[in-house]
């Protein structure tokens, strides 16, 4: 069952010495993964975007763009490119019908870190959507420019190397959301429970298949 702690099983072979088991205990699962990720709102009415959640989001420092020009590839208010990833900087966060607190909330995303797609821009909220297209309208505040992943195969090996006969470093469950770093167009380094490693940019959800990461 994903979300739950897996132990490797006797055919999978005793893990060598230096190799790491990342599993839900350690690394931030996504323990519903996929669209049951989100969990409806019982409560329509509840304001939880006016909580305020200190740190730096996403786009705080940036300016509404006055250039005059619209470009369909970059947000109205910021000018950033449009799709791009951010994560969800708290562990819950409401995803409303509309851009305001006077629109009902459909979906509520309760995984600190999971990643996110930023599709559409209005004022002060982005439009968002999980890896299987569902969301909605959050506010920015709730959002961080924070680059995550969540792995979509599971018992993912995390490679010493972006080589695919390198030494397994570690192993991430289904659902594992990982800290994104260094992509190249076909591998990407993750870290997770204080371990990192190289995994096929295919094996995981929140970077684009043509992106390349320093």
């Amino acid at each position: 069952m994903r979300g739950r702690h897996k132990t490797p099983n006797k055919q999978d072979g005793q893990m060598k010495q230096g190799q790491v088991w990342l599993g839900a205990a350690i690394l931030a699962t996504a323990t519903c993964f996929g669209m049951a990720a989100l969990a409806q709102a019982t409560n329509p009415g509840e304001n939880l975007d006016a909580r305020q959640i200190p740190g730096l989001s996403a786009d705080a420092t940036i300016s509404r763009h006055q250039d005059g020009k619209g470009d369909p590839n970059r947000g109205t208010v910021t000018n950033l490119p449009l799709p791009r990833f951010v994560s969800l900087k708290g562990g819950e966060g409401n995803a409303r019908r509309g851009p305001s607190l006077s629109h009902r909330i459909d979906w509520v995303f309760r995984h600190a870190g999971m990643p996110l797609r930023v599709v559409a821009e209005f004022g002060h909220w982005r439009r968002v959507e999980d890896q299987d297209g569902a969301g909605g309208w959050v506010h920015y505040s709730l959002l961080s420019g924070v680059r995550t992943a969540i792995v979509t195969k599971d018992m993912l090996d995390l490679l010493s190397r972006p080589e695919p006969r390198a030494n397994v470093v570690a192993r991430a469950e289904a659902g594992a959301i990982v800290r994104l770093h260094e992509c190249t167009v076909d591998w990407c380094r993750v870290s997770g429970g204080g371990e990192k490693g190289w995994v096929p940019k295919t094996t995981i959800w929140g970077v684009d298949p043509d992106e390349t990461r320093d």
